[in-house]
Order: structure tokens, then C-alpha cells, then sequence
């Protein structure tokens, strides 16, 4: 875990992972980066009460720090205590509280997948209606994606978080895709991508809760903090049209059914019709890729227009005709 001069936050914290009910060793790993507030003394104080291993270094915090430096440093803590085995590493942040069960919850979602993503809330949320909606917008998109493209290692309670602040992964995998890029902002995001790329199972699992803080100042300056600043002022939130993230998903999903018999040329000139591509094209994008999730996620571009933002309403409506489409179809 990741903090820079969060004397006030780390107590919440701290008193937060000394009631994990974790099984087996944990051994908890904070990266202090260039603090200068009471944070150092602090942690030193929590660590002869904690039930587990706590482990702490004191980070430069140089002009070139930022969010994904300071996350990626504090996971190589993790590393180097599990030396070269195999083992789970889980990743939040010094404003947060992880559940009881977040721990356990990881694991069992880990059994099913490679990296999950947990579910994040609020603390006091229901204060901020305009980001609870987009919230909520959003929770409705994953949740069409995975009508359109379902994946056996999906949770059935899942979500759209992606945040740092509630992640966990197989050391194997975060090795293996090279960890946390250093990043000033969406090293979360960009680490699930990299993984999906990679043909990494990426689980989103309510059931792996974390709660966070609704404060106005953070350290990534496009995270949750400037989001509701940007909510306070009335700033109209403008996101990608549901119906293009939908083609996305569809080819993902035609892609994925396609790899099992990507060495037949009718697989394959079917295939790269979809997207416009050759079948030679796409014989040589699946032959670097280790399985399906891969192909799809590598294969498929961005799509058409994506860069063409409409308002959350028109995007609600939207959404809405498309679950109702879904519902016509499924009946």
C-alpha cells in the first residue's frame, strides 16, 4: 500500500487490516513516499499491535514520483518478501478500509480467475448523487458487456471498478506482465488491460469489498477526488455512446469463439471480415497470443467514433434501449 503524508487517513487503515480475518501469513507491505507529515512515526507505533507482519520503507518521494511509481514500489515490497514463490498480492489505498472478509474474499475470487478487481464504495456517497449515478450508469454497461460477452471467471455479483484501491492479483501474473506501470494516473486501469492482453482472467467481484473516502484531493489528478470536484461544480459528465462499447464487445465475444478454429481459413477469413482485416492478418495476431482472451483483447480495435463523447443522459437512454433489445431477443 501506497501512502504520501496520510497521517490522518493511515489510523482508518491500519485499524482496518488488524481486523482481517485472514488465514495463513500475511505480511503487511506500506510504502511511504517522501512523507513528511507524522506518518513514519505512526505506522511504527500501529506495528507492535498488528496480528500480522507489518513492513514499512520509507520511499524519496523525488519530483518524478507519482501514483503508479509509489504503487508499483510498494508491490515490489510484496515481491521481495514472497522472494520467487508464487503467492497473492492485494493492493488499496491509505484513504481506505478493507472489509473483514477482503482477504478471504480475494482468495476465493483468485481460485476463479488471475486478477480481480474489487467492488469500491464511498464513504458518505450518498452525498454525491451525480457521481453515484455515473456510478451506477456504469455498473449497468459492465453488466451488458457481459451479456454480450460472457466469461466463465466472471463473478455474478460483479461491478465496473477498476480502482487501486481494491485489487488483487497472482504474483505470477503481476511478474509476468511487469506489474504496476509508474504512471501518473490509471495504473490500475492500465494493469487490468495489460493482464486481459496478456490472457490473464480479469474478475470484477462484488464479494471483495472495500470502502474509500469521498475527499477532493488525490494524488492522481484524473482519480476519484477530481472526479467530484468536477461533480461539485456541475461539470456534465460525457462518456463513450453504449452502443459503440457494444460492437467492442461483440467482436470480443466472436473473436474469443473463433480462436479454437483459428487454423482453418474460413475461421479466419470470417474472422478478419468482421474487423476489415486479412486472414493472414489474423493468423499472425493469434499465433502470438497464448489463448482466446488474448486474441480477442489484442485483435479487436477501439471502436469507431469512440472518441465521440455523448452526455450521461443520452447515454442512459441509450443503454436503456439496449437491455430492452436484449430482453426482446432473450424472450
Amino acid at each position: 500500500m501506497p501512502a504520501r503524508n496520510e497521517a490522518q487517513a493511515l489510523p482508518g487503515l491500519l485499524a482496518a487490516l488488524g481486523r482481517l480475518d485472514a488465514r495463513g501469513t500475511l505480511t503487511v507491505c506500506l510504502y511511504l513516499d517522501g512523507c513528511i507529515d507524522d506518518s513514519e512515526p505512526l505506522v511504527r507505533q500501529a506495528a507492535a499491535d498488528m496480528p500480522f507482519a507489518l513492513r514499512m520503507q520509507m520511499g524519496p518521494g523525488s519530483a518524478a514520483s507519482n501514483a503508479g511509481v509509489a504503487r508499483r514500489a510498494a508491490m515490489a515490497m510484496g515481491l521481495a518478501h514472497l522472494g520467487g514463490a508464487d503467492g497473492m498480492l492485494f493492493t488499496t489505498d491509505a484513504d481506505s478500509r478493507p472489509q473483514r472478509d477482503w482477504i478471504a474474499a480475494g482468495r476465493a475470487a483468485l481460485d476463479q480467475a488471475d486478477v480481480v478487481a474489487g467492488r469500491i464504495v464511498r464513504r458518505h456517497g450518498s452525498r454525491d448523487g451525480a457521481q453515484s449515478r455515473l456510478e451506477h450508469y456504469y455498473n449497468r454497461l459492465h453488466a451488458y458487456r457481459r451479456l454480450l460477452d460472457p466469461v466463465s471467471w466472471e463473478a455474478h455479483d460483479t461491478h465496473h471498478f477498476s480502482g487501486g484501491a481494491n485489487l488483487a492479483i497472482r504474483a505470477s501474473a503481476y511478474r509476468a506482465i511487469g506489474g504496476f506501470r509508474p504512471l501518473p494516473f490509471a495504473e490500475d486501469a492500465t494493469l487490468l488491460d495489460d493482464a486481459a492482453r496478456a490472457g490473464f482472467r480479469v474478475r470484477r467481484d462484488g464479494a471483495m469489498l472495500v470502502e474509500t473516502s469521498s475527499r477532493r484531493h488525490g494524488r492522481a489528478p484524473q482519480g476519484l477526488a477530481s472526479a467530484l470536484r468536477a461533480a461539485d461544480v456541475g461539470e456534465v459528465p460525457r462518456v463513450a455512446h453504449p452502443a459503440q462499447m457494444a460492437w467492442q464487445w461483440r467482436e470480443h465475444a466472436a473473436m474469443r469463439f473463433g480462436f479454437s478454429t483459428i487454423d482453418r481459413g474460413r475461421t479466419r477469413a470470417a474472422l478478419g471480415e468482421r474487423l476489415g482485416l486479412s486472414g493472414d492478418h489474423v493468423l499472425g495476431v493469434a499465433r502470438d497470443c497464448p489463448n482466446a482472451e488474448a486474441f480477442a483483447t489484442r485483435i479487436v480495435p477501439a471502436p469507431p467514433g469512440a472518441a465521440d463523447l455523448v452526455t450521461l443522459d443520452e447515454a442512459e437512454d441509450a443503454l436503456a434501449r439496449l437491455e430492452a433489445t436484449w430482453c426482446e431477443a432473450a424472450a
